[in-house]
């Protein structure tokens, strides 16, 4: 079983090194893929996570843990990318095509799947990815935060310096704008327009898998989804949507930036010891 949180942050205080790689090492993949999403940028993402990590080993006598390790990671990643953001190359709003991002997306390695469905996977990710890098940045930190990497709402909320009702009004508004632009590749028919005798139900469902809806009302909605084709496909491309999103959250650290940051923080604790 694997040590908790708790204790390597506690052996990592009484200076035990191996503690501190091993806690660190744990969170990496999260912090370089938020870090990917926000800058926009392999060599940012690396950099971001290069920064966060040290100034978490910097910091962790002062780390409280008032909040998880994975909230006070991304809350410093953050301060990062908004910095890197700045300056960044991807800060005027800018979208490649399919075919080009198609080139540089990263996807999860399936050893199951035939060479055909690996293709088709890989298109899939790259609208995600596209989809995603079209956000604001005020609601693709949420997105990326609760959908992509599935920390509870109330952490995300703590991460970014929000309530939790904001994070969730955000929420909602990224998830229509990510399903709209994604729904065409995932082939579940046409995305039609509700008829003018239905309400669109999208961000309704949205709502009822974060809880937000009573009982009567989930009903309601089921009644209507069952009689209502084009609400049902709509919800259907949503829910494969956030399954897009789970899957993005297991992509590994790419093994030379891994490696490069390993020795910059093994630098860093043997000047420190």
């Amino acid at each position: 079983m694997d040590t908790p949180d708790s204790a390597l942050v506690a052996a990592a205080k009484a200076g035990d090194r191996q503690a501190l790689e091993a806690l660190l090492g744990r969170h990496q993949a999260r912090v370089y893929r938020f870090g990917k999403k926000m800058c926009r940028d392999d060599e940012d993402a690396a950099d971001v996570l290069q920064e966060t990590l040290l100034a978490a080993a910097r910091s962790l006598p002062e780390f409280r843990e008032a909040s998880s390790v994975s909230t006070w990671l991304y809350t410093i990643a953050r301060s990062f990318c908004i910095k890197r953001r700045r300056t960044s190359k991807f800060a005027p709003a800018a979208l490649e095509s399919l075919e080009q991002a198609s080139e540089q997306g990263d996807t999860v390695a399936d050893p199951g799947r035939s060479p055909e469905e690996a293709a088709a996977g890989k298109q899939l990710q790259t609208a995600l990815d596209q989809a995603i890098d079209a956000l604001e940045p005020m609601y693709r930190e949420v997105l990326v935060l609760r959908d992509v990497e599935g920390l509870p709402a109330a952490d995300v909320a703590e991460a970014l310096g929000l309530t939790v009702e904001a994070v969730k009004s955000r929420l909602h508004r990224a998830r229509m704008a990510v399903r709209e632009r994604v729904a065409p590749a995932l082939g579940l028919g046409a995305d039609g327009a509700p008829a003018s005798t239905c309400r669109d139900v999208v961000e309704l469902f949205s709502r009822r898998m974060e809880g937000e809806i009573d009982g009567a009302s989930c009903a309601d909605l089921e009644q209507h989804l069952q009689g209502c084709p084009v609400c049902r496909g709509r919800c259907d491309s949503l829910r494969s949507t956030l399954a897009l999103c789970r899957r993005a959250g297991e992509a590994p650290v790419p093994p030379a930036v891994e490696r490069s940051v390993r020795l910059a923080l093994e630098q860093f604790l043997g000047l420190k010891a």
